[in-house]
């Protein structure tokens, strides 16, 4: 059971501590470090600098730790360790701080430390050979379980099934817990209960045709794109009366943006500029894009006493991720590309009048502000907010304050933009058609590999294909880590057919396999198990690799085309073509 094995860890815990052994560590090159330890060093949220700094507890652990991190020198100064929270109290909804995820392979450990005044040490090292650290980081087992691995003699055996259906019960419940906010994305996501939760609409087959005629029926793209025809795109906030304005004669104005966490964007950050750019050349329509450096420097930021801040480090993402903007194929001519850093003195009169129109309580419930929140995390809503306002662009509208604007966006984004439509008619004209609100069109989260429930985070490596992933990268990352929802043996799976639902390799095809019949020939042979082409895991997964590794290939070579000064062109405040 999950608590036989945390008293477990904790006893090893203890045991290491006591026995006094010393930490290592040191300092080497990110490719050196790869090569002789593999990529087991790495914390789920490391950012994988170009120099790696290492600590290694001989017989237990080797492991990259940040450079502001102090340690003790031995693991006996910090006295005896004790995991806390294990459990809840009866009919409680907390979550306990200690607990193991069996399905997602996490543990989540609270603990304190008998002596935690103890002092940090001056850290020197050598590095282990490479046997040792390949031996550390082999993902296996090293405590003895009661009960599992050893015979339970000091609990009754009745007990102790009992207490382990209960701690197998909670996580049950806790994994299909549904989790939707701006900052977190968790459990199996139900989307008609979020559309009756947030009060937004859900696409018609009416809506899609008069969509269709606008598009296709403009000549200017031969189909609706396949996330509209599939119901990836599931729904929205004043989509229809876009439409509508449309059928009039009447233009609009697309909004999406980036935050530049990273230099390297993986699939998911990728979808809704391939979806914009779709909606950009069917409609023929101005496009801005906000690329909101500031915002993660406001969040991930960081100070160093000798070497200052690293807001220059979001500043140069903003760069690099333009240039994978840049590569979906958007219209030059109509698009303005800005980073809120260099273009937020042309938005500051809106973003006074939106701090004016929200009161903190409001802003506190939409987006969960807390006492350690800083100023300018505070502060960043209404940036988010004023590019839904066509006067944040005076020069790129040519001083048009009635553009309407559609914001297509992942469903969890959307408390940002109710807040904004509440007091949007403060910061437009009266006659503009949709009294300043901006419509919304909503797309359902793109699945990590590793399962089909919550979305993809960058932070996890082995969840996402990033563009900068090789052939190799791709076919190994899809074959070890793409979720199967394919039966146990072949037997089963001919008799059963797979669960598509829990399929990670099924449903990415229906993200990025724009034929129609072959989707549905995947669907129906793997799903019943019957046919020859796709009745097994293999097959589709096979499918995947062969659809990803095309699609990253070709965005790699429009990307490498693409230079500073031409991402600078794209920033320039120039008037848009519309």
């Amino acid at each position: 059971g999950h608590a036989a094995l945390l008293l477990a860890l904790e006893k090893e815990t203890n045991q290491l501590a006591q026995n006094g052994g010393s930490i290592a560590v040191f300092e080497m090159e990110k490719a050196e470090a790869e090569q002789r330890y593999g990529e087991a060093i790495y914390e789920p949220k490391s950012q994988r600098a170009e120099r790696l700094r290492l600590a290694h507890l001989p017989g237990a652990l080797l492991v990259e730790i940040p450079n502001n991190w102090s340690l003790c020198s031995s693991t006996q100064d910090c006295g005896r360790i004790e995991f806390l929270a294990k459990e809840v109290e009866a009919g409680s909804k907390k979550k306990p701080d200690t607990m193991i995820m069996a399905k997602k392979k996490q543990i989540f450990v609270k603990f304190s430390v008998e002596k935690g005044d103890a002092a940090a040490a001056e850290m020197a090292g050598a590095a282990p050979p490479v046997e040792v650290g390949k031996m550390l980081a082999d993902n296996s087992v090293r405590v003895s379980v009661v009960g599992v691995d050893v015979p339970d003699e000091a609990k009754d055996s009745k007990e102790s099934t009992i207490k382990a259906a209960s701690s197998e019960a909670k996580e049950q419940v806790e994994e299909k817990e549904m989790v939707v906010d701006p900052w977190s994305v968790k459990g199996k996501i139900d989307y008609e209960k979020l559309i009756r939760d947030f009060g937004s609409t859900k696409i018609s087959d009416e809506l899609l045709e008069r969509m269709r005629k606008l598009t296709v029926g403009s000549g200017r793209v031969s189909d609706l794109h396949c996330w509209l025809r599939r119901s990836i795109f599931f729904s929205h906030r004043e989509l229809d009366a876009i439409c509508g304005l449309q059928e009039k004669g009447k233009p609009f104005y697309l909004y999406t943006g980036r935050g530049p966490s990273s230099a390297a964007m993986h699939l998911g950050h990728l979808l809704p500029f391939m979806f914009t750019q779709w909606l950009q050349k069917a409609f023929n329509v101005p496009l801005v894009i906000q690329m909101t450096d500031d915002e993660k420097f406001l969040w991930k930021g960081e100070y160093d006493p000798d070497e200052g801040d690293n807001l220059h480090v979001y500043r140069r993402y903003t760069i690099e991720n333009a240039k994978d903007i840049i590569a979906c194929g958007f219209d030059k001519s109509k698009t303005f590309i800005f980073s809120d850093c260099d273009y937020v003195g042309h938005m500051y009169p809106n973003i006074v009048r939106v701090w004016k129109a929200i009161t903190y309580n409001t802003a506190k419930g939409a987006f969960g502000f807390q006492g350690e929140s800083n100023i300018g995390q505070s502060a960043f809503p209404a940036i988010q907010a004023v590019p839904s306002f066509p006067s944040s662009f005076s020069v790129p509208f040519k001083g048009d304050q009635h553009l309407p604007c559609l914001i297509p966006c992942a469903i969890d984004q959307d408390p940002y933009f109710r807040v904004t439509r509440d007091i949007a008619h403060k910061l437009v004209p009266k006659d503009h058609p949709l009294k300043g609100k901006p419509s919304l069109i909503h797309c359902k989260f793109f699945p990590p590999l590793t399962g089909a429930e919550g979305k993809m985070a960058a932070s996890d490596e082995n969840s996402a294909i990033f563009l900068t992933d090789t052939p190799e990268n791709i076919e190994k990352k899809i074959n070890n880590y793409a979720f199967s929802g394919g039966r146990q043996t072949a037997k089963e799976q001919r008799e059963k057919g797979a669960d598509l639902d829990a399929d990670v390799s099924y449903q990415w095809l229906r993200f990025f396999l724009d034929d129609d019949l072959e989707l549905k020939k995947i669907e129906e042979q793997y799903g019943s198990g019957q046919g020859e082409d796709y009745w097994s895991t293999g097959q589709v997964k096979k499918k995947l690799i062969e659809v990803l590794k095309d699609l990253v290939k070709r965005h790699q070579e429009i990307r490498a085309k693409i230079t500073d000064e031409e991402v600078q062109e794209w920033m320039k405040v120039r008037p848009l073509d519309f």
